[in-house]
C-alpha cells in the first residue's frame, strides 16, 4: 500500500494503492503526506492531480483500524486534508469508480474535482453506526447546502456521478480517461485564485428557521431510523457546520464520533457490515462451493407471474439477463406482462434519471412473455415462483425436466417447502436448488439459497453468483421446514399471540418491539403480510379448523400450547390490509395506514374470559425479551441442527430480510452482547412455568456456550463440534 508520483508535463499525478478499494490505511495516510509534501516543493511542478488505482479513487478509511490504536494515528485524514486544502498550488482529485467515506472526504479537501461518469460519490459512515469525521459534515454543506448535504450524509446515500455533477460536488463529469481531463484542469487553473475553492474558508448558507430545521430534521430521523444513534449525531455535526467556525465544527465532529462509539451501535453494524461480505467463506462436508467455478447464465426463465415472480422478472432485466416469463393462462399473462412493464418502466427512468442509459434496451435485459414450456428449451436457470402447494410445484418441476436441456438449473421460490421432495420429480435432482426471494423481490436484497441433499456444488456456486449479480446478499441454509428466516419468525411471532392472551394490546406489543429498532412490530409485519397465508398453511398441517378433533383443547394442539387468537380473527374475515382489519384497522382494503382498533380489545376481553386467563401488566422489556430471546433461541437451536453455517449467516438473514434493527448487530449477536447466561436464565425460568411451549425450551448448544463463559460469537463455530451438518 503507496501512494506513488509522476510527472505529467508541470503536473505531478500522486495514484494511491491499496488494493482492492484503496482504503486510506495509516500507511498509506503516510505514504500520501510524503509524495505530496516533496510534489508541493517541486519547482518544477505548477499542480497535482490526486487518483487511485484499480479503476477506485477510495472506499475511505480502513474500517479494520477502527478499533485498533491506528484509530488515533499520525497524520490523521483530517490532518491530510487540511494539508491539501491549504496547498498554495490547484489540486485536483480524479474520481473513477468510487469515492466513498473518507475517499470523499479526501476528495472534497481539493481544489477541484473531475469524475468518470460511472463513478458514484457518498458518505456512508452513517450504515457502520458512524458518522464522517474528517472533515465530511463541515465540508459538503459548504459545497452544496445543508438540505442536500443532510440528506446524503443521514441516508449514507451513493450519489451518481451526473447527480453529483448537478449537486454541485463534482466540477466535471467525463466519459473518457478522467485522469487525463483532470490533468488539462489542473494546467488550466495554474495561477488562479484558490481561496474561493478552499471549503473550509466559505461560509455554510444557512436554512431560514435554522434551529427548527435541525430539529425537524431530527425528529425524522427519530422516526425514520428508530433507536440508531449515528443519524441523530450527523444531525448534529451538520448543525455545527452552521452554528460554530470551521475548526469548532471539526472538534465537534471528533466528539460525536467519540460520543457514538462508547454506545456499542458501531461496533454492531461493523459486525453486521462484514457479515455479509463474508456470509458463505466456509467448507462444506463435500468440499468447498466458493472454490468451484460457477456456470454463466446468459438467459433465465421466471415461471408464475404473482407479485414475487414479477419482481423476480424485473430483478433480472435490472441485471441486464434475457428472461422469459410464462403463466398458465392468457388473463394472468396479460396482468403480469403489464405489471412488470410498469415495474421495469420505473427502473428505466431511474437509471435515465442518472444519467446512466440512453435507451431502456442498452442496460435493462429484454423479457418475453409466454404460455408455452417448450420456449424454455434453451434457457440456463429457470425460477420457479408459483404459490406454495408442494403438488403444484412438483407438477411444474416434472415438467421442466421434459422441457429445459440437460445442464439447466432449476431453481424454486418456496419459501418452507422440502427442496428434496421437489426434486425428486425431475431428472437431474444435482441440479435443483431453492432461491428463496423477499418480497418485493426487485427491491429486497435477501435471498435465502437452500441445498437439497443432492444439490452439487456447481448448482451451489451458480446460484450463490446470480444471487451476487442480482445485487443481492445471498445466504446458503440447509433444507428443513421454513429454512431458517421463517422458521425462526414461528416462536416470535407465538410469544408475540401469548403476550395479547396475558394482556397485551397489539400496539403495545409492536411499540415496544420498534421501539427497540424494528422496522415493524409483529402485528403491524402480520397485517402487511397477510394474516390469510399463515392460516392456510395452518389448516393444511392440521392445526385449526374442522380438522382439530372435537372436544380438543382449544389451546393445545399435539400436546403443546398453541394460541388460536389469528385463526379466529381470519375466521372472522380480519386478513390485515387486505381487508382493511386485522389486529389494526385501516381506512380501506389495502390501505397502508393503521390505527387501533375498540374491538380487538372487546374481542381479547372475551377471549381471556373464555379461557379463564387472567390478565397482567407486561412491561415493554419483558415484551422485547420474550420475544427476542425466543427468536435467538431457534436461532440456536438451527446452528445444532446443521441448518445455517454460522451465527454470523442468521444475523445477516434477519438483518436484510426481516427487519432487525443492523444497530443490533442481529439476534444472535444481540443475545451475545446481552450476555447468553441472562438469556439462559430468562429461557430457563420461562420454559419451567410454561413446559408446553417447547420452543422456549434452552438449546444445548446454549448451554453449553454459556457453560465456557458466552465466549466471542467469532468463536461459536468451534464450539459446534460434531453436532449435524445438512450443509
Amino acid at each position: 500500500m503507496a501512494a506513488t508520483r509522476q510527472l505529467t508535463h508541470t503536473v505531478a499525478v500522486i495514484t494511491i494503492s491499496h488494493p482492492p478499494v484503496n482504503a486510506l490505511s495509516t500507511a498509506l495516510r503516510q505514504s500520501l503526506v510524503k509524495e505530496f509534501g516533496e510534489a508541493s516543493t517541486d519547482p518544477s511542478v505548477e499542480a497535482i492531480v490526486l487518483a487511485g488505482a484499480h479503476g477506485k479513487f477510495s472506499a475511505g478509511a480502513d474500517i479494520r483500524e477502527f478499533s485498533t490504536p491506528a484509530l488515533k494515528s499520525i497524520p490523521s485524514l483530517e490532518d491530510l486534508n487540511r494539508t491539501i486544502e491549504s496547498s498554495a498550488k490547484p489540486v485536483v482529485a480524479a474520481i473513477e469508480g468510487i469515492a466513498l467515506g473518507g475517499g470523499l472526504e479526501l476528495a472534497l479537501s481539493c481544489h477541484y474535482r473531475v469524475a468518470n461518469i460511472q463513478a458514484y460519490l457518498g458518505l456512508p459512515e452513517v450504515l457502520i453506526g458512524i458518522l464522517p469525521a474528517a472533515g465530511g459534515t463541515q465540508r459538503l454543506p459548504r459545497l452544496i447546502g445543508v438540505p442536500a448535504a443532510l440528506d446524503m450524509i443521514i441516508r449514507g446515500r451513493h450519489v451518481p456521478a451526473p447527480e453529483a455533477l448537478q449537486l454541485g460536488i463534482v466540477d466535471e463529469v467525463v466519459q473518457t480517461s478522467t485522469i487525463d481531463a483532470a490533468v488539462q484542469l489542473a494546467r488550466k487553473v495554474v495561477g488562479q485564485p484558490l481561496d474561493s475553492r478552499r471549503l473550509s474558508t466559505i461560509p455554510v448558507r444557512s436554512p431560514p428557521n435554522v434551529n427548527a430545521f435541525f430539529d425537524t430534521a431530527l425528529d425524522k430521523a427519530r422516526r425514520q431510523f428508530r433507536g440508531a444513534q449515528a443519524p441523530l449525531a450527523c444531525v448534529e455535526a451538520v448543525r455545527a457546520s452552521v452554528q460554530l467556525p470551521f475548526q469548532r465544527g471539526i472538534e465537534k465532529e471528533h466528539e460525536l464520533f467519540a460520543s457514538l462509539w462508547s454506545t456499542g451501535q458501531p461496533q454492531a453494524q461493523q459486525y453486521a457490515f462484514f457479515s455479509e461480505r463474508n456470509v458463505g467463506k466456509w467448507s462444506l462436508p463435500s468440499g468447498r462451493w466458493d472454490n468451484v467455478s460457477p456456470k454463466s447464465i446468459h438467459s433465465a426463465a421466471v415461471i408464475g407471474l404473482g407479485t414475487m415472480g414479477r419482481g423476480i422478472v424485473t430483478s433480472l432485466s435490472k441485471a441486464n439477463i434475457p428472461s422469459i416469463a410464462l403463466e398458465q393462462n392468457a388473463q394472468q399473462l396479460e396482468q403480469g406482462r403489464k405489471a412488470v412493464n410498469v415495474l421495469l418502466d420505473r427502473e428505466a427512468e431511474k437509471m435515465k434519471q442518472q444519467g446512466r442509459i440512453v435507451s431502456p434496451e442498452n442496460n435493462l435485459g429484454s423479457v418475453r412473455f409466454t404460455l408455452d414450456f417448450k420456449e424454455l428449451k434453451d434457457v440456463d436457470l429457470v425460477i420457479e415462483a408459483v404459490y406454495e402447494n408442494m403438488e403444484l410445484k412438483k407438477e411444474i418441476f416434472k415438467k421442466l425436466s421434459s422441457f429445459c436441456k440437460p445442464d439447466a438449473f432449476l431453481c424454486t421460490n418456496t419459501s418452507g417447502l422440502n427442496i428434496d421432495e421437489i426434486a425428486s420429480v425431475t431428472n437431474y435432482p444435482d441440479q435443483v436448488i431453492g432461491m428463496h426471494f423477499f418480497s418485493p423481490a426487485n427491491i429486497m436484497r435477501l435471498l435465502e439459497v437452500v441445498r437439497g441433499r443432492h444439490t452439487s456444488l456447481t448448482t451451489i456456486a451458480t446460484a450463490m453468483n446470480l444471487g451476487k449479480t442480482l445485487g443481492k446478499v445471498a445466504v446458503l441454509v440447509g433444507n428443513c421446514p421454513r429454512f431458517v428466516g421463517n422458521r425462526m419468525l414461528g416462536p416470535y411471532l407465538e410469544q408475540a399471540s401469548y403476550l395479547l392472551e396475558e394482556g397485551c394490546l397489539p400496539e403495545e406489543v409492536d411499540q415496544a418491539i420498534e421501539d427497540f429498532g424494528f422496522a415493524m412490530g409483529p402485528f403491524r409485519m402480520m397485517d402487511l403480510a397477510g394474516l390469510d397465508v399463515g392460516w392456510r398453511s395452518r389448516m393444511e398441517s392440521g392445526l385449526t379448523g374442522p380438522k382439530v378433533p372435537a372436544g380438543a383443547p382449544a389451546r393445545q394442539r399435539n400436546g403443546n400450547r398453541y394460541s388460536p387468537l389469528a385463526d379466529m380473527m381470519c375466521e372472522l374475515g380480519r386478513f390485515g390490509q387486505k381487508s382493511g382489519k386485522g389486529w389494526y384497522l385501516y381506512e380501506k382494503p389495502g390501505g397502508r395506514k393503521s390505527m387501533p382498533d375498540p374491538w380487538i380489545k372487546n374481542f381479547l376481553d372475551e377471549y381471556r374470559s373464555t379461557h379463564q386467563i387472567i390478565r397482567h401488566s407486561i412491561t415493554p422489556n419483558e415484551i422485547v425479551d420474550r420475544c427476542l430471546y425466543a427468536l435467538a433461541n431457534e436461532g440456536f437451536r438451527i446452528l445444532e441442527d446443521g441448518i445455517a453455517s454460522g451465527p454470523e449467516d442468521i444475523d445477516v438473514i434477519y438483518n436484510n430480510g426481516y427487519g432487525f434493527p443492523k444497530q443490533r448487530g442481529g439476534p444472535m449477536y444481540y443475545a451475545a452482547m446481552v450476555g447468553l447466561a441472562r438469556v439462559l436464565e430468562h429461557l430457563e425460568n420461562y420454559y419451567n412455568a410454561n413446559t408446553d411451549i417447547p420452543s422456549m425450551k434452552p438449546t444445548f448448544l446454549l448451554k453449553k456456550l454459556a457453560a465456557v463463559g458466552g465466549p466471542p460469537i467469532k468463536e461459536w463455530r468451534t464450539q459446534l463440534g460434531n453436532l449435524s451438518n445438512k450443509l
